[in-house]
């Protein structure tokens, strides 16, 4: 029985690379039926609302998304779709895993990273002032104990579940006393519940040393929401940039899944735009959804045709064009 799942296709490259997935899901036979909305720079232009009431009322009732990237209206007080889409659902963790690809070129081999990051809190809270008779800007970060265990029991439940042997916390509370302690006795709190898995730390600027020298050494990262948003990045370029990279937003009850690059507008219509992170994205969707047979058959067959350099899209190096990849990943999965 196919299961009902919210489409966001985005804007800029998003309804390629979207209508990219569709077919592969269709041809891999996906137990998925798609219920498409949309929101950003589109939808405002074409409803006047950057996030249209149906949007919500569909991610609420079928409770999984997959969504392309999205253009929210830069300087014009708009706050990031992203952000009111997590912050709405309380998606609060956010799944980043960075992987190395056979056959995707890159600087580091054996990088083997899933980086888990407060997805509601922090700097991101939302928590800005202006003062205009002295000219400052005050931003608030917001940590609560209850969101720092929350996060950090999202990351030892899945190191459980997934055969992982160790947690580092990241933090800086050599500055951010206050802040660090928090995240820090979380951690000392939750890894009691785990006796299996090492728990460790390390400070926000160490590690970003440290991923570029020897990042095979780190295996699953936890850290709060600003500091998670540049690791990620980062790491994404460990193994070959925000192409090759799938990313999840994770609540109690509604899940979206998403490509984590930006929309592109320079190279949309082009039929040039590579599909792998939002279909690296959909396979993680799939194994939430606990369609594991169907997620493995296509994740075979991209990094099948990923190994195949002629194959790829330009950005990695190849001659495909968006149709041409979509349509080599096809004709490799498994019937």
């Amino acid at each position: 029985m196919n299961k009902k799942v919210t489409l966001i296709a985005g804007d800029g490259i998003g309804p390629e690379i979207v209508t990219a997935i569709r077919e592969i899901f269709e041809a891999a036979k996906a137990p998925v039926e798609w219920e498409e909305e949309n929101a950003g720079q589109t939808t405002l232009d074409e409803k006047g609302e950057l996030i249209p009431s149906s949007l919500l009322e569909s991610l609420a009732k079928n409770k999984v998304g997959l969504k392309g990237p999205i253009t929210t209206p830069v300087g014009k007080g708009f706050k990031s779709v992203n952000i009111q889409l997590r912050q709405h659902f309380d998606l609060h963790t956010n799944l980043r895993p960075a992987q190395n690809i056979p056959g995707v070129e890159s600087r580091f081999s054996g990088v083997d990273i899933i980086l888990f990051r407060e997805n509601t809190e922090g700097l991101y809270a939302g928590l800005e002032f202006y003062d205009d008779r002295l000219d400052i800007a005050d931003t608030i970060s917001r940590i609560t104990k209850s969101g720092c265990e929350r996060i950090i029991r999202s990351a030892f439940e899945f190191a459980s579940k997934n055969n992982r042997k160790k947690v580092t916390i990241v933090h800086k509370a050599n500055v951010l006393k206050i802040a660090g302690a928090t995240l820090l006795k979380a951690g000392a709190k939750i890894s009691k519940e785990f006796p299996g898995i090492q728990m460790d730390d390390i400070i926000i600027d160490n590690l970003c040393m440290q991923l570029v020298i020897r990042p095979e050494k780190f295996d699953v990262l936890v850290t709060t929401n600003l500091f998670g948003d540049i690791i990620s990045d980062l790491c994404a370029g460990l193994v070959g940039g925000l192409g090759v990279v799938p990313g999840a937003n994770i609540g109690d009850e509604v899940a979206i899944f998403e490509a984590v690059h930006g929309s592109a507008p320079d190279i949309a219509g082009k039929g040039i735009a590579n599909p792998t992170a939002l279909l690296k994205s959909a396979i993680m969707m799939l194994h939430y959804m606990q369609e594991k047979v169907v997620a493995d058959k296509i994740e075979r067959a991209l990094y099948k045709v990923l190994s195949e350099k002629d194959n790829r899209t330009g950005d990695l190096g190849g001659k495909s064009t968006t149709q041409e990849f979509t349509q080599h990943i096809i004709s490799n999965l498994e019937q």
